[in-house]
């Protein structure tokens, strides 16, 4: 079985592969400071309640945005799970070429899932990320990433929203019965998510336009994608374990 590991801004996810099938899925804060001990716990407990033996685990794969956690995490996983740590980054077999104009500014977790949805519904795919930031990357049909937009994420708004002011309260980001509000908490759900769903298909029109893709798949993951994705057919895709199954893909790749 092959741990992977998506650590994002906000949490890390781990998932467990035996072969293709995710067997079982977790999240530990990734912005809670702890040692390399405390992950390694954490995450054998983990593993232990979902049924998954520490010596079934005969690899590991983990992508990071967050490099001041690196250090413990990968020592944690090295002295209680497996000392078999592939990292993604330079020098990886993904299986796309990236060439935007500085491919080393271009975030692992986007990497990643660009590899994923090439590999599973191919190209030309515009993949899109509805996480701490809503991220929209293009890869083509040869399989090059060509392009990335990066827009601030739906709890950013939000948090803004409340934080930036004095009387709207902090709320449940989800869809209203209307966008015709006419009080203050739905009145800001409609604005978060009617216009996060104006975004994207703007965006998905001018990417095509732009592009003459008139072909383009439309990928979407993240943990609020699937309510932006429900409500406009501009995305063909919604996978929640897009970024997972980039990190297996990824493995696979790298362990012939």
């Amino acid at each position: 079985m092959v741990l992977v590991v998506d650590v994002g801004n906000t949490n890390a996810t781990f998932g467990v592969y035996d072969g293709k099938e995710l067997v079982t899925t977790f999240r530990l804060m990734s912005k809670t400071p702890r040692t390399s001990d405390e992950y390694g716990v954490l995450i054998t407990e983990m593993l232990n309640k979902n049924q998954i033996a520490i010596k079934s685990i005969t690899g590991v794969i983990v992508a990071s945005v967050v490099p001041n956690i690196m250090h413990s995490l990968t020592g944690g996983i090295r002295r209680y799970v497996n000392e078999k740590i592939l990292t993604v980054g330079a020098g990886v077999k993904t299986g796309i070429k990236i060439v935007t104009e500085n491919p080393k500014e271009i975030g692992c977790d986007r990497v990643v899932d660009a590899v994923a949805a090439y590999e599973l519904y191919g190209g030309p795919v515009l993949v899109i990320d509805y996480g701490t930031a809503t991220t929209y990357d293009l890869v083509t049909a040869d399989g090059c990433f060509a392009a990335g937009i990066t827009a601030p994420g739906i709890r950013i708004s939000a948090k803004a929203l409340w934080d930036g002011t004095a009387k709207l309260p902090e709320i449940e980001i989800k869809k209203p019965a209307s966008i015709l509000a006419q009080e203050t908490i739905s009145s800001m759900q409609a604005g978060l998510v009617y216009g996060q769903i104006g975004q994207t298909e703007y965006i998905i029109q001018r990417v095509k336009k732009e592009t003459g893709y008139d072909n383009l798949k439309v990928v979407a993951t993240g943990g609020l994608g699937r309510i932006i994705a429900e409500e406009t057919d501009m995305i063909q895709e919604y996978n929640s374990s897009l970024t997972l199954e980039g990190l297996r893909i990824i493995y696979e790749k790298n362990n012939k």
